[in-house]
C-alpha cells in the first residue's frame, strides 16, 4: 500500500463507522416499509447517492458500486410507482367516462320512454276530442234534420188546411188536384233539398 493510500483507508473506515447509524435505521425502520413506499424510495436514493459519491471520493469501488445500484434501483422503482399512479388515474378517468356514458344512455332511454308515453297520451286525448266533435256534429245534424222534418210536416199540414179551405169554397176538383200535386212536388223538392244539404254537410265533416 502506498503512503498516499493510507489517509484514504482511514477515511473509508471512518465513513463506514459514520454510516453505521444510517444502516441501523435502514435495517429497523426502512426495511419494514413497502418496497415502493415514497419515504423508502427517497431514503434509499439519498443514501445510495451518498454512498456512490463517497465511494468514488475515497476510492472504495464496492461502496460506490453498491450506492449507485441502490440509487438506480430506487429511481427505477420511483418511476414505476409514478407510472402505476398515472395508470390508476387513467383507469379511474376511463371508469368515470364509462359511468357517465352509461348514465347518459339511461337518461336518454328514460327520456325516450317518457316522450313516447306523452305521445300516446296525446294521441288518446286527440282521438277522444275527435270522437266528441263527431258526436256533437252528429247531434247538430240530427237537430237540423228534425227542424227540416218539422218544417216539412208543418207545410204539409198547412197545405192540407189550404186544400180543405179551397174545397169548402167550391174550387173545381181538377184545380184542387193540380194544386195538391204542385204542393206535393214542392214538398218533395224541399225534402230533396234537405237531404242534399244533409249529405253535403256529412261529406264536409272530417
Amino acid at each position: 500500500m502506498a503512503i498516499i493510500d493510507i489517509p484514504r483507508a482511514v477515511l473509508r473506515v471512518q465513513y463506514r463507522l459514520a454510516r453505521t447509524p444510517l444502516q441501523i435505521v435502514e435495517d429497523r425502520v426502512v426495511s419494514r416499509l413497502d418496497a415502493e413506499a415514497p419515504a423508502r424510495l427517497i431514503y434509499e436514493r439519498s443514501v445510495g447517492v451518498l454512498d456512490a459519491v463517497a465511494g468514488r471520493a475515497l476510492g472504495d469501488a464496492e461502496v460506490a458500486r453498491r450506492g449507485t445500484a441502490v440509487a438506480e434501483r430506487s429511481a427505477a422503482l420511483g418511476r414505476a410507482a409514478q407510472l402505476d399512479a398515472e395508470a390508476d388515474a387513467e383507469s379511474r378517468q376511463a371508469d368515470e367516462q364509462v359511468t357517465r356514458a352509461r348514465d347518459d344512455a339511461v337518461a336518454r332511454q328514460r327520456a325516450a320512454r317518457e316522450r313516447k308515453q306523452r305521445e300516446q297520451q296525446d294521441a288518446v286525448k286527440t282521438a277522444a276530442q275527435r270522437k266528441a266533435s263527431a258526436a256533437d256534429a252528429a247531434a247538430d245534424r240530427a237537430t237540423e234534420n228534425k227542424k227540416r222534418a218539422d218544417a216539412a210536416a208543418k207545410r204539409k199540414v198547412e197545405a192540407a188546411q189550404t186544400r180543405k179551405k179551397v174545397a169548402e169554397k167550391g174550387i173545381d176538383a181538377v184545380e184542387d188536384a193540380k194544386l195538391a200535386a204542385a204542393e206535393r212536388q214542392r214538398d218533395d223538392a224541399a225534402s230533396t233539398r234537405a237531404a242534399a244539404q244533409s249529405t253535403r254537410a256529412r261529406a264536409s265533416k272530417p
